[in-house]
């Protein structure tokens, strides 16, 4: 295809549907101290995942902040986006851009050095600057949740997660889950499959039904869409006992009998946060500038839709199902899932389930005995698989 992906995107706005805020009507009156802010995604906004999620928390600042003014660039390739931000800079004026994924750390560096006077918002990474801050509503915490009715749930041991790049983001998340599996079942292990896109539903569809022919009976992953879900609903109907855990945004409908719980994002929360600082005039040096919001401040949730943190047709199931417990005594999964979670909702010093000992599967000690993991560990550093993977790090 010969148009370049901005010429696309024009024909977008010309019709109306892709750059938010801009209708007559809003447009029309523009309220004293519009903040203009202009978002970089990384998959369409009708993914249903990680996009999905980000879009409905703009729309969220949008109902909230009504001198809020937005713009939307979908699909942007990493690595690709400084292109994009000249263009929401220079045409569309804005006064803050938002870059939506870990892959766009080095472009959003390499523009804001550009217009020092625009403020930039970088999600995932760790890289700060004057006019860069960073945020992140990170699951690790609810993958962990997960991981603990995973490894209650498997009858095989096996437990499959379709991946889509090796970063510290998914090392983290999948490592949470991967200890949350062991504390409940320390025979149990996990094979990664990686499929290098964040949307890409017909190589997360291959990508399951391997993991499934491989003897994996629950999976997680991190793909844009619900597609792995509803592999497991198929093999469900067909009488195979398949589960897979929700991911970002709520998808049980797409799996009623597959999917026990997941992970939700409310970056609507964070967002807001944001604006009202830049608003107010706290941003002149943003060096120091990260939110790194985790259950405790309401801007992740477990569950698989918004009403439950457990899908109902599963809770009996995990309160008929007990563990031994270093903490607890004899439990059953439900009240341990409940007791981890009040926890972790009083903070990491209450608990956090990156407390060492914590080994690779070298069996390279990360994490030392009685210690807790650093933030620049998990976000930076954590470019590693503990001891219950059983498939090597990608080359």
């Amino acid at each position: 295809m010969k148009k370049t992906l901005w010429t696309i995107l024009v024909v977008l706005i010309a019709a109306g549907t892709l750059f938010a805020g801009s209708s007559t009507e809003e447009a029309a009156e523009p309220a004293e101290d519009t903040i203009k802010a202009g978002f970089i995604y990384i998959g369409p906004a009708g993914d249903f995942g990680w996009t999905y999620a980000h879009n409905q928390g703009r729309l969220y600042a949008m109902e909230q902040l009504p001198w809020l003014e937005t713009v939307v660039v979908e699909s942007v390739p990493e690595g690709d986006a400084v292109r994009f931000i000249d263009r929401l800079v220079q045409e569309q004026g804005v006064d803050a851009v938002f870059t939506t994924s870990f892959g766009y750390m080095e472009d959003t560096q390499k523009a804001a050095a550009n217009y020092p006077d625009v403020k930039f918002f970088h999600c995932s990474g760790f890289m700060r600057t004057p006019n860069v801050g960073t945020y992140m509503g990170d699951m690790y915490q609810i993958y962990y949740l997960n991981g603990l009715m995973a490894g209650a749930m498997t009858e095989s041991n096996k437990i499959g997660y379709v991946a889509a790049f090796p970063i510290p983001e998914l090392f983290r998340h999948m490592n949470a889950f991967a200890l949350g599996i062991k504390e409940v079942n320390p025979k149990a292990t996990i094979s990664i499959k990686w499929i290098y896109a964040w949307y890409g539903p017909d190589k997360a569809r291959e990508a399951a039904e391997a993991l499934v022919a491989e003897g994996c009976d629950v999976l997680g992953f991190t793909e844009d869409t619900p597609t792995v879900i509803e592999v497991a609903q198929e093999h469900q109907e067909k009488g195979e006992e398949i589960y897979a855990l929700s991911h970002y945004s709520p998808m049980q409908a797409y799996g009623e009998d597959a999917v026990f719980t997941g992970q939700l994002t409310d970056w609507g929360v964070l967002y807001v946060q944001m604006l009202e600082d830049l608003r107010a005039g706290k941003l002149d040096d943003m060096t120091d500038y990260d939110l790194l919001w985790l259950l405790e401040d309401k801007a992740v949730e477990l569950g698989a839709d918004w009403s439950n943190k457990i899908n109902p047709a599963f809770v009996d199931t995990f309160k008929g199902i007990t563990t031994d417990s270093a903490d607890f005594g004899t439990i059953s999964i439900y009240d341990l899932v409940m007791k981890r979670y009040d926890q972790m909702m009083q903070g990491r010093d209450v608990f956090d389930p990156f407390v060492g000992p914590i080994y690779d599967q070298a069996g390279n000690m990360t994490v030392a005995d009685g210690e807790l993991a650093s933030i620049g560990h998990l976000f930076a550093d954590m470019m590693y698989q503990v001891d219950n993977f059983d498939t090597p790090l990608p080359q």
